[in-house]
C-alpha cells in the first residue's frame, strides 16, 4: 500500500521565503507518510534526462512535477520535499517559493511571478519591464546560485518555461492538476488520497487516539467518505475537536446524508461536502465572516479585513479567525501581527457559497467598507512618519485607536506584511469597475504609504504598476486629468530605465490628455518632459523646440523658477547642438531669473555655464572674467563645494590662457575648499 502524507499546520505563505524560514511563534510542520513519493522523486533528480542520454550536458534546471487535485497534499508534500533536499545544504542558496494561481483562480502573469522571485533574491528589477526581459534576469539571477524553485499551482508549461534557470544546479519542484505537456524530461508524480491508516492517524492527531479507538471501524468509513483528502479530512477533524461531545459516528452520518453537488468534478465532492458540513456548524454570524472572507484580496485577510468585510468590532474579528484555524477552514503565519490566509482548495467553495447565499448589494457594500478601511489604515500608515503637531498627525490623533500605529517603525512592518494584499486589493478594486472612487483612494494612498517608507527608488516596480492602475481608471471614467498625472508618473519611470522611446510616447499622451482637462500645470510638465525625452535620443533641434514651448505657458503663467529653470535647459541643449549664441543667450537669462528670485547657488551654477559656453565658443578671456563672476556668486552664497568646483574650472581656464601661476593659486584655493 502506497505511503501517504499530510502536512497541515504550517502556515502559508503568498510568495514563500528564502531558505525555508517560518515566522517567529508559527507551528512547525507535522508531515507523515508519502515516503514511496518521496523516493521516487528524490531518484528522479539523478535520473538520465535526455541531454544526458545524447552525450550532452543538461543546460537547464531539473523539473520534478508533483501532479493531484486541489485538497490533495500536493503542495506539502513538494514542502517537506524541498525542505529535506535543503536541510543537508544541497542547495545552499536557499528555497524560493512562489504561487502561479491567484486565489481567484486566476493565472498569474509571469512578469508577476518573476518580479516575485527576484524580490526573494533581492535582484532589483527594473519598473515596467517586460515578460522576456525579466525572464533574463530571473535566469541570470540563478545562473550562479545552487537553489530550489517551488512553483505552486501552475496551469500550463508557459507558466513554468520562463521560470527556468538555465544552469543545471538548480532544481525546479512544481505542483499542477495535471502535467505540463511541452517541458522536456518531466515525469510526473501524481498524488490522491490518503490511505486508511494514514488518514486515522491524521484525524487522532487532532481530535485525540481515545475517540479513534472506541470506534476504529466508523474512523475508516469516515475516511472513506473524505476520499482520503487531506484538505477534507482536516475540516472534519477540526469539527470533532470544536464539538468533543458528538461521536465520530454522528459525524460521518452527517456528511454522507450530505447531497453531492453535481457540479463539481466527481474528484472535487468530497472535500465540497465536508465543507459544507463545517460551514452549515457555525454560527450565522461566523458563517457570514466565513463566506465574506471570499473578498479577501489574495486569500489573505488580518483582523482589520475580516472586522470590515464582516461589520463587526476588530476583537470579535480576531475571535473567530482564530476558530477558522482550529477548524482547519483557514491559516496563520503565527506572527506578532497575524495574517491569515484562505487555503486555495476552499477558495472557489468560498466564493460559490457566497453568490448563492448573499445579495449581490451585501457583498458590494462588504466589499466597500474592506477598501474604505484599507485605505485608512493606510492614511494612518503614512501620516504616522510626519512631524508632531503637523495637521497629518492631527488627523491621524482622531481616528480610532485600532488604526493607529505606535511609531513608524511599526507602520513600515504592518505595510511590508500586508504589501501582497495591498497590491492585490489594489488589482482587484481596478479590475471590479463598480468602485473606481474608493479604487482611485485606494492606489493613492498605497503610492504615499510606499513613497515613504521604501522610497521612490526601491519601490519603482511597485508603483510603475500603480500608476497603470490609475491610468486604467482614468480612461475607463474619461478623467483627463488623473490620466496625464498616470502618465507623466508612467513615462518618468519608463525615462529612468533606459525605455526613451516609450517614454516620449507616453509624455506626448499626457500633454494631448493634459489639454483636454484643460490642466496647465500637466500641459506644461509634458512638454518639458517631452523636450527632455528629446534631448536623450540626441535629437536637439526638436528638444529647444519643446523647451521653447514650455517655457511660452510658463512665461505666460509667471512662474519665474519655471522660467529660469527652461532658460538653462534651452541653454544646453543649444550648447550640445553647437549653438553658441542662443545657448549663451539662455543661460545669461536662467542666471538673471536665479538672480530675481534670491538663488545665490542657482545662479552661479547658471553663470558658470555661460562662462563654459564662451570658451567653447573661443571666447577666453570672456570665459575668464564670467567664470570669477560665478565664483564670487558661490562664495557670497556659502556654497564651499561649489565655490571649489568653480575655482578648479577658473584654474583650468587660466592654464589654457598661459598662466600656469595663477592657475596653481586657484587650484590650491580649490583643494582648500573641497578639503573642508
Amino acid at each position: 500500500m502506497t505511503d501517504q502524507a499530510v502536512d497541515t499546520s504550517g502556515p502559508a505563505g503568498v510568495a514563500g521565503a528564502s531558505g525555508s524560514k517560518r515566522p517567529s511563534g508559527a507551528t512547525p510542520p507535522q508531515f507523515f507518510g508519502r515516503e514511496r513519493e518521496l523516493r521516487a522523486l528524490q531518484d528522479d533528480i539523478g535520473r538520465a534526462g535526455l541531454d544526458t542520454l545524447a552525450g550532452r550536458k543538461a543546460a537547464r534546471a531539473r523539473v520534478l512535477l508533483i501532479a493531484g487535485r486541489p485538497g490533495s497534499g500536493r503542495t506539502a508534500l513538494a514542502a517537506e520535499l524541498a525542505r529535506r533536499l535543503a536541510e543537508p545544504g544541497d542547495y545552499p542558496d536557499g528555497v524560493f517559493r512562489v504561487a502561479l494561481t491567484d486565489h481567484d483562480g486566476a493565472r498569474v502573469p509571469v512578469e508577476r511571478t518573476a518580479r516575485e522571485l527576484l524580490d526573494l533574491l533581492a535582484v532589483p528589477a527594473p519598473p515596467g519591464a517586460d515578460e522576456d526581459e525579466l525572464s533574463e534576469v530571473v535566469r541570470a539571477a540563478f545562473a550562479e546560485r545552487r537553489a530550489l524553485i517551488l512553483l505552486d499551482d501552475a496551469v500550463d508549461a508557459e507558466q513554468v518555461d520562463p521560470l527556468l534557470p538555465d544552469n543545471p544546479d538548480c532544481l525546479v519542484v512544481a505542483t499542477s492538476t495535471g502535467p505540463l505537456t511541452g517541458i522536456p524530461g518531466v515525469r510526473p508524480c501524481t498524488i490522491g488520497g490518503m490511505d486508511a491508516g494514514s488518514a486515522v492517524h491524521l484525524l487522532a492527531r487532532t481530535i485525540g487516539q481515545v475517540r479513534i479507538t472506541v470506534d476504529p471501524r466508523t474512523a475508516e468509513t469516515l475516511t472513506e467518505e473524505c476520499a482520503g483528502l487531506p484538505a477534507a479530512l482536516t475540516l472534519v477533524a477540526g469539527l470533532l475537536a470544536a464539538r468533543p461531545g458528538a461521536s465520530v459516528a454522528d459525524v460521518t452520518k452527517q456528511l454522507r446524508e450530505l447531497p453531492d453537488d453535481a457540479e463539481q468534478p466527481t474528484g472535487a465532492r468530497p472535500l465540497a461536502r465536508a465543507f459544507r458540513l463545517v460551514h452549515d456548524s457555525l454560527p450565522p454570524a461566523a458563517a457570514r465572516t466565513l463566506r465574506l472572507l471570499a473578498l479577501a484580496p489574495a486569500g489573505l485577510a488580518d483582523a482589520h479585513t475580516a472586522s470590515a468585510l464582516a461589520g463587526c468590532s476588530v476583537s470579535a474579528a480576531q475571535t473567530t479567525l482564530d476558530d477558522f484555524v482550529r477548524l482547519g477552514l483557514m491559516r496563520s503565519n503565527g506572527a506578532e501581527q497575524p495574517q491569515y490566509e484562505v487555503p486555495g482548495c476552499l477558495a472557489p467553495l468560498l466564493r460559490a457559497l457566497l453568490e448563492e447565499r448573499d445579495r449581490p448589494a451585501e457583498i458590494q457594500l462588504a466589499r466597500a467598507r474592506m477598501l474604505e478601511r484599507t485605505v485608512r489604515q493606510l492614511q494612518s500608515c503614512r501620516a504616522v512618519t510626519d512631524p508632531e503637531g503637523s495637521p497629518a498627525r492631527r488627523k491621524l490623533a482622531g481616528l480610532p485607536r485600532s488604526l493607529r500605529f505606535p511609531n513608524p517603525d511599526a507602520a513600515a512592518e504592518w505595510l511590508r506584511i500586508r504589501q501582497p494584499a495591498l497590491l492585490a486589493s489594489a488589482r482587484l478594486a481596478v479590475q471590479d469597475g463598480e468602485l473606481d472612487t474608493l479604487a482611485r483612494r485606494l492606489v493613492a494612498a498605497l503610492v504615499r504609504a510606499l513613497a515613504v517608507h521604501r522610497g521612490t527608488e526601491e519601490a519603482a516596480p511597485e508603483l510603475y504598476g500603480l500608476h497603470a492602475l490609475v491610468l486604467d481608471v482614468a480612461e475607463r471614467r474619461d478623467l483627463h486629468r488623473e490620466k496625464a498625472a498616470a502618465l507623466l508618473n508612467l513615462a518618468d519611470l519608463d525615462a529612468r530605465t533606459g525605455r526613451t522611446q516609450e517614454a516620449l510616447t507616453r509624455y506626448r499622451a499626457a500633454l494631448d490628455a493634459g489639454r483636454a482637462a484643460n490642466d496647465l500645470y500637466a500641459t506644461g510638465r509634458a512638454m518639458e518632459s517631452v523636450g527632455g525625452a528629446y534631448a536623450e535620443l540626441g535629437d536637439f533641434n526638436r528638444a529647444s523646440d519643446w523647451y521653447g514651448r514650455a517655457l511660452a505657458q510658463r512665461l505666460t503663467q509667471g512662474e519665474r523658477a519655471d522660467e529660469a529653470r527652461l532658460y538653462g535647459r534651452l541653454g544646453a541643449v543649444h550648447s550640445y547642438a553647437g549653438r553658441y549664441g542662443e545657448a549663451l543667450r539662455n543661460w545669461r537669462a536662467a542666471a538673471a531669473g536665479h538672480r530675481r528670485l534670491g538663488d545665490l547657488p542657482a545662479q552661479a551654477r547658471a553663470t558658470s555655464e555661460a562662462a563654459r559656453v564662451q570658451e567653447y565658443a573661443g571666447r577666453p578671456q570672456e570665459s575668464l572674467h564670467t567664470c570669477r563672476e560665478a565664483v564670487d556668486l558661490a562664495r557670497r552664497a556659502g556654497d564651499v563645494r561649489l565655490q571649489g568646483a568653480l575655482e578648479l574650472r577658473l584654474a583650468d581656464t587660466l592654464d589654457r590662457l598661459g598662466d600656469p601661476a595663477a592657475a596653481g593659486l586657484h587650484r590650491a584655493a580649490a583643494d582648500r575648499l573641497l578639503g573642508e
